[in-house]
């Protein structure tokens, strides 16, 4: 067998299996973009005689997911290491079932804000264990394309719940549809899960050699005799710290911390979720669907050629994350992101001299601008890098820490974004709800500001794990050398 054959349609299925929990993410994040067009205006949720749910509590329902999906990203990060990738994923998409059913029969904003918190957790858990399931199970010179599949899947996610949405923007309370479809893939991921096997890393750390030899057998690992090697190196040197939060505490695992935390923190406040959770909300802002008889369906409708592009941006990723490597991605990325967000902060800025017409166009071709910049870089490689750095025995605990920085970061930009519209163009709070007063360029230009520190950030620090082992990765952080020197 050569170095560079395995067994490609094995490591594929559990791939795209494993992915489903990445498309679950992506469904029940994007999903709330349209349903909350319905939900603001529905008379069954509002109360006090208004006319639609105030802008906070849209926030609260819009972001109270995130905030579960921190919680979910810390609080599971220790069981995955003690279950296993593989129980845990399928814990994660029961999780996703009952919660998709839950929301669709939701009476109040209180049973749909907890509901959203119990998917916001599976959110969470699937958010860093399909990557870290992945990256355990791919050989290493197709790692980075395969665990970009999970991102791949994130953005499917995201474009059906579009779909989805539009789907349902005419139907009487077509937002409960709109959550009940979720229940789909959650079963998917869940009857898949049980015919595939635990990562060959947790079986030689917790359930011995013999289990982690079988399953490098089934993918066809060309090196396996390295790898096993490898692990047991990795094991012996770390077995007086395995897995606690003590060996965080060491000066070798710092680069990893530091890696992990800051690539979570540019993902997130280069303003990513701003149009994932509100692009149909930016197109209302922009003027899309003014005065017109089905105002939910047009806000909705830019939306869907944004996730396709998406889509297929993150399937250019794929192709070119082994091929060109991790930095160039970055640094293209970014640089493209920082226009559009600085040509969407000018538009919004400046609406009153360009006018309502070319507003739209504006934000429509800069947010058109901006996905697919985003979708070969920070998108995919974010989770990538963080499926790569950390050390084999607090790789769950690792990438749940880095996890939960993104969701509370991303929890941030959710539950803002709207108020920040207000405070950096100096509007006053509109309690009632009544109308949308937002402006948000100046979030926009705080976002294109952040993507300047992000490049800055790669140069610095970022290291290039193109066609490196997870082991060499590990023992470079080990010897104490600098992350950028690998």
């Amino acid at each position: 067998m050569s170095a560079k054959s395995y067994n490609r349609g094995y490591v594929i299925l559990i791939a795209t299996i494993a992915a489903f929990g990445g498309l679950l993410f992506g469904f029940d994040t994007g999903v709330i973009s349209g349903a909350l067009l319905l939900i603001k205006n529905d008379p069954a949720l509002i109360i006090n005689n208004l006319d639609q749910l105030p802008e906070r509590t849209q926030e609260w329902i819009v972001s109270i997911t995130v905030l579960g999906a921190a919680v979910g990203a810390l609080g599971s990060g220790r069981i995955t290491d003690i279950l296993g990738r593989k129980k845990v994923l399928i814990i994660t998409a029961f999780i996703f079932a009952i919660g998709s059913v839950g929301l669709g029969i939701a009476g109040s904003v209180a049973e749909l804000i907890i509901w959203r918190l119990i998917i916001g957790i599976a959110i969470g858990v699937a958010s860093y264990t399909v990557p870290l399931y992945i990256s355990e199970l791919s050989p290493t010179h197709v790692r980075g394309a395969l665990v970009s599949i999970n991102q791949l899947a994130i953005t499917v996610g995201i474009f059906a719940s579009y779909l989805v949405d539009l789907g349902f923007a005419n139907t009487h309370e077509g937002w409960r549809w709109m959550f009940v479809v979720g229940l789909i893939p959650s079963l998917v991921l869940f009857v898949g899960m049980f015919f595939l096997p635990d990562s060959p890393r947790w079986l030689m750390t917790y359930k011995g050699e013999e289990k982690a030899r079988k399953v490098l057998d089934k993918v066809g690992e060309s090196n396996k005799e390295e790898v096993i090697n490898q692990i047991k190196n990795n094991i012996k040197a770390e077995s007086k710290e395995r897995g606690s939060l003590s060996i965080l505490k060491a000066k070798w695992v710092r680069p990893a911390l530091i890696i992990g935390i800051g690539i979570m923190l540019f993902q997130q406040f280069t303003g990513i979720n701003t149009v994932i959770y509100y692009a149909p909300t930016i197109f209302e802002m922009a003027g899309f669907g003014a005065d017109s008889a089905n105002a939910v369906y047009d806000a909705i409708l830019p939306s869907l050629p944004i996730g396709a592009v998406n889509v297929l941006f993150t399937i250019v990723s794929i192709y070119l994350v082994d091929r060109w490597g991790r930095k160039p991605l970055l640094y293209l990325g970014l640089a493209g992101m920082v226009v559009a967000l600085v040509a969407l902060g000018v538009g919004f800025t400046f609406q009153d001299v360009i006018g309502a017409g070319s507003l739209k166009w504006i934000s429509f071709t800069s947010m058109i601008i901006y996905t697919p910049f985003f979708a070969i870089s920070l998108g995919p490689i974010a989770w990538l890098l963080i499926s790569e750095v950390f050390p084999t025995k607090i790789r769950g605990l690792g990438m749940s820490l880095a996890s939960m920085v993104n969701w509370l970061c991303n929890f941030l930009i959710a539950n803002t974004f709207l108020t920040l519209g207000r405070v950096t163009t100096g509007e006053m709070p509109n309690p009632a709800g009544e109308g949308m007063l937002v402006n948000p360029g100046g979030a926009f230009f705080i976002y294109a500001a952040v993507g300047i520190l992000g490049i800055i950030f790669v140069y610095s620090y970022i290291p290039e794990t193109k066609g490196h082992s997870l082991e060499k990765i590990e023992e470079h952080f080990l010897a104490g050398k600098h992350p950028k020197k690998l």
